[in-house]
């Protein structure tokens, strides 16, 4: 009977989902990543801080959306708990700082109890960078409690056995050929008018969503279901970093990773562009047209998205600072073991070259 009804009401349960879900608005958006990023440059504090570091030394690897839930059908986190678990592990021996970039918890359908109960493993591996001092926490719409809820500090210091900030965004700092670099790292739900603490969207989570997806065991988290709503955020966000002076804007919320502005399609579409130029022979594997060479050279290389840790397949992206160079990469399971696979990577230096 359950396949029955999934099968039925697949389609509409999921475009309800992203209806409820996202509603990107262009002049909110604009308006609340500059207030942020104006605040955290010159007010650091409670809303999140500056980090200067050396670009060609600093490591940092940042993931966001996990949505650690029950492990129960509307858990979108369980399968990827494994590459989650792993790549920590990996991240931690090799002494990178961890950025949970929001949404790391459930917290609109479960409750933190039941959250903490079920990913031990998860909060073990993060706890690893707490105790280096190599933590920080930001949240999104979904964890949304850390920055409310009056009971935040001490559940945190409970949670990790220290006491740590969770802010709504930092700013990594470093110098590139004598200019200053700002890379603004948020979750990129401020603007979004259903996702930015809307009550009615928490309470259709919660109340109506949840349990259909728990029931019809349905995970949302493929590009196939939200692209267009996707890429509708991903654009208002390009175009505000765009608009920046020596700025790189990293971003989760959308589920989709984007890197150097385009999606990994787009990207593919570049590709298949270049060699077009070279009259080279092109083999598309997807049903569009491509955009021209002229279109993907004015697009300037100032946004990225790490992409989700709750893939319906239990792969897992996020994106890597590492020692002069950045990188879209995602962990997979290939032959029951967790391997880091590096989809796309460049050099803050490339990057700045392009953008002066």
């Amino acid at each position: 009977m359950r396949k029955l009804i999934r099968y039925l009401f697949l389609r509409p349960i999921l475009w309800l989902a992203n209806t409820f879900s996202t509603a990107p608005d262009r002049q909110r958006i604009y308006s609340a990543l500059t207030k942020l990023k104006v605040r955290l440059q010159t007010d650091p504090g409670k809303k999140g801080f500056v980090i200067p570091f050396d670009i060609n030394t600093g490591k940092y690897i940042l993931f966001s959306d996990q949505h650690k839930g029950r492990k129960n059908g509307a858990d979108d986190f369980m399968l990827a708990e494994t590459n989650y678990v792993s790549a920590l592990d990996y991240y931690n021996r090799q002494a990178f700082h961890l950025i949970c970039l929001g949404d790391c918890e459930e917290l609109w359908e479960n409750t933190l109890f039941h959250v903490k109960k079920h990913n031990t493993l998860s909060f073990e591996a993060e706890k690893k960078f707490v105790f280096r001092n190599a933590f920080t926490k930001i949240f999104g719409n979904h964890d949304l409690d850390w920055e409310i809820n009056p009971t935040a500090a001490t559940d945190l210091a409970e949670l990790y056995e220290r006491q740590i900030a969770v802010m709504e965004g930092v700013i990594l700092q470093a110098m590139i050929e004598e200019r200053m670099f700002t890379i603004f790292c948020t979750h990129g739900h401020q603007g979004d008018l259903q996702s930015d603490g809307n009550l009615f969207s928490k309470f259709f989570v919660s109340k109506i969503w949840a349990p259909l997806q728990a029931y019809l065991r349905i995970n949302p988290n493929t590009p196939a279901y939200n692209a267009t709503l996707k890429t509708e955020h991903n654009n208002i966000m390009y175009e505000w970093s765009s608009d920046q002076q020596d700025l790189l804007l990293i971003t989760g919320h959308t589920h989709q990773p984007v890197f150097e502005s385009l999606t990994l399609l787009e990207r593919m579409q570049r590709r298949d562009a270049i060699k077009k130029s070279r009259n080279e022979p092109v083999q598309k594997n997807y049903n569009m047209p491509t955009p021209s060479l002229e279109f993907f050279q004015k697009i300037r290389p100032t946004y990225f998205n790490t992409g989700c840790c709750c893939y319906d397949d239990g792969d897992i992206t996020g994106i890597e600072i590492d020692r002069g160079y950045i990188r879209l990469i995602k962990w997979e399971k290939k032959g029951g073991k967790s391997e880091r696979v590096e989809l796309e990577k460049i050099s803050f230096l490339q990057l700045a070259r392009q953008l002066s």
